[in-house]
């Protein structure tokens, strides 16, 4: 009966074969299925007389022909190629939003466009076209900053949509990787295969990867842990959940679900793409773009504040909300300084400049309602903070403002004589800090006679020019300093040692609070998708700032807005606005090609790596089909053997 059990044992064994490669076909398309291969061994060796003979074949397994290094590499490149596909997607639509590559367009063609009819208006200060073409420029590159802004906070918002949702796919993943780790845990603890499940689980598991790297652990029964940041989300057949969602600072953070003050440091996959993209890539370029916006704000804020257009000065004026219980809100912009106003009674053509105290730090510390106290305290002003605003009222028949012209007569004078010749002041002080001149008469005499002059000295004692007001010079001559400042001199006496002071100022807002309060500013906003125009002055383009001097026929004011252009900043790195936003252009470019270049590479290695991997797990149909046809023959063989042994049975019965 030895003879039956062989041939039933060929038969099983080419039925199972058969079984194997009808399942290989069958999944030659399927992603992630490997091929399997079922492994016959001899069966025990028996004994009929004195002559050994075997008893068969057995079906000892069914082997899923896996590399698991190979597995290992090729789960780690899918989690980089994804992880630089994500990044590489999200920063080609940030290049193409700022919108560089086409000719003529983008926000440094705004810029240019506004700084150049800025550059325009210098050149006519007085014509309303060239302040209306600022005005309409100006929108112009407001706009842009807005639209760049708006899209870099949209695309913020998208990529923390995105990450949420992929975290529930995660979570997903997860459970779906735990319960087929319980289904092959109970088959293959009673001795059974669930090779099928193993692809399944394993496909699973190569999804997890591309959405975040993970590292896996394999254990007995089949079993696979999965850990993710070093968190076990998977053990055997319980699952961890995460929550993906920003902290308390705005950063995009992985954490367990049941312990969300744990932060989980994750990497590779589309979801460590997409938080490196919110917390490193998207928050630096939205830095930068609204360091550059800030930039330009406050470089025309700080000259358009001290300066006045052909409106002329003020007789009412208010800025923006400030608050009303200290200055920090204000940023650092604002420092322990000066601010100087330029009161002018329209009756009598007298004018005045008071200097206003701003304390930032010590005790007590300013706040808005103290320097609105201090500015009420000026003769021929009223002040208050309204709606957290600072707004200054002149008094009837006045007016006031910033500009830094000298004043028509010396801040001081220690004039010994009976009749000492008057001084007029004029002139706009080009120098580049605020300072103190003082005059002081040498030799004794009448204007015009003699060896008169003046020894002028600076804040700090040194000489700055000696000008001779005696015999040579005649009374009502313009004398010029080399920093701007004029002096004419009428008929009088001078003793030796007579002087007077002249206050010259090279900003009249050494503290940055105008500007900070909103003060007569060309721009507000904070941020590129805040900037704008101010309402006075695009209602008023007649308010935009083009001269420092009194009489506001000379264009100072406008050459120093143009100038902010190719003002180096110290706020951009010492860069100009066009150099600092070309390196924002040039960087977010490099980092694009660097993306493209690595993506190549590991495409190219991936190919190669599942180019591998199919030699020893693909289904190759001509092999299998070869393989087919062998075990076909084997069954008919064996079947061809039993009605042999079958015949031979019954011959022998019959004879019998």
């Amino acid at each position: 009966m030895s003879n039956y059990s062989v041939g039933l044992s060929g038969l099983n064994a080419a039925a199972a074969a058969l079984e194997v490669i009808g399942n290989n076909i069958a999944n030659a398309s399927t992603d992630g299925y490997h091929r399997q291969r079922v492994e016959l061994t001899p069966s025990t060796y028996g004994q009929t007389g004195t002559t050994v003979v075997g008893a068969g074949v057995d079906v000892s397994g069914v082997t899923r022909l896996v590399d698991k290094l190979l597995e290992a590499e090729i789960l780690g490149q899918k989690s980089s190629y994804e992880q630089i596909a994500q990044e590489l997607s999200i920063m080609t639509t940030v290049e193409a939003t700022l919108g560089e590559f086409s000719e003529g367009n983008g926000l440094n063609a705004t810029i240019d466009a506004f700084f150049d009819a800025v550059q325009g208006l210098s050149a006519h200060p007085l014509e309303r076209v060239y302040r209306n073409d600022v005005i309409s420029s100006a929108e112009v590159m407001c706009s842009e900053f807005q639209r760049l802004g708006t899209s870099l906070a949209n695309l913020e918002s998208q990529v923390v949509l995105e990450a949420g949702n992929m975290g529930d796919s995660i979570n997903s993943l997860i459970v779906q990787i735990a319960e087929l780790n319980g289904k092959i845990q109970t088959i293959e603890v009673s001795r059974g295969q669930a090779n099928n499940l193993r692809d399944q689980r394993d496909q699973l598991i190569t999804q997890l990867g591309q959405l975040v790297s993970v590292e896996t652990q394999e254990r007995e029964y089949g079993i696979v842990d999965v850990s993710l940041a070093g968190l076990p989300v998977v053990t055997g057949a319980v699952s961890i959940g995460i929550h993906v969602g920003l902290d308390d600072n705005g950063a995009l953070g992985v954490s367990p679900a049941d312990n969300p003050g744990r932060s989980l440091g994750v990497s590779g996959g589309r979801l460590g793409a997409l938080q490196l993209l919110k917390n490193e890539f998207l928050r630096d370029v939205v830095t930068d773009l609204d360091t550059l916006a800030q930039a330009i704000i406050h470089g025309m804020n700080q000259y358009q504040v001290q300066g006045l257009g052909v409106d002329g000065s003020f007789t009412e004026l208010s800025g923006w909300s400030i608050g009303t219980t200290d200055l920090s809100s204000l940023g650092a912009g604002v420092t322990d300084g000066t601010f100087y106003v330029r009161v002018t009674n329209t009756a009598t053509g007298e004018v005045e400049r008071h200097a206003i105290e701003v304390h930032v730090t010590g005790t007590p510390a300013d706040t808005p309602e103290s320097i609105a106290a201090k500015i009420d305290a000026v003769s021929g002003l009223s002040a208050s903070i309204l709606s957290s605003q600072l707004h200054i009222v002149a008094d009837v028949e006045h007016t006031f403002d910033f500009l830094p012209a000298v004043l028509p007569e010396p801040t001081a004078t220690n004039f010994t004589t009976a009749s000492p010749g008057t001084v007029s002041v004029a002139g706009i002080y080009d120098g580049d800090e605020n300072q103190t001149f003082t005059f002081t008469v040498e030799g004794t005499g009448s204007v015009g006679n003699g060896s008169l002059r003046f020894n002028v000295t600076d804040g700090g004692g040194s000489l700055v020019s000696t000008l001779n007001i005696g015999e040579g010079y005649a009374a009502g001559d313009s004398l010029r300093l080399r920093n701007g400042i004029k002096i004419v001199l009428s008929t009088g006496q001078f003793n030796d040692g007579d002087s007077f002071a002249v206050e010259a100022l090279a900003t009249t807002d050494t503290s940055g609070f105008l500007a900070a309060a909103g003060m007569n500013t060309f721009f507000s906003g904070a941020s590129a998708s805040e900037m704008q125009v101010c309402n006075d002055i695009s209602d008023l383009p007649d308010r935009i700032a083009t001269a420092y001097g009194s009489d506001l026929t000379d264009n100072t004011a406008a050459l120093q807005l143009a100038a902010v252009r190719d003002e180096a900043v110290d706020g951009l790195g010492g860069m100009t606005a066009s150099e600092y936003y070309h390196r924002l252009v040039a960087d977010i470019g490099q980092q694009v090609d660097l993306r493209e270049s690595r993506q190549e590479n590991v495409e190219t290695m991936l190919q190669n790596l599942e180019n591998q991997r199919n030699e020893i797990s693909g289904i190759d149909i001509n092999a299998e089909a070869a393989q087919l046809m062998v075990f076909e023959k084997m069954f008919q063989a064996m079947a061809k053997y039993l009605a042999t042994l079958q015949t031979t049975m019954n011959t022998l019965m019959n004879m019998v």
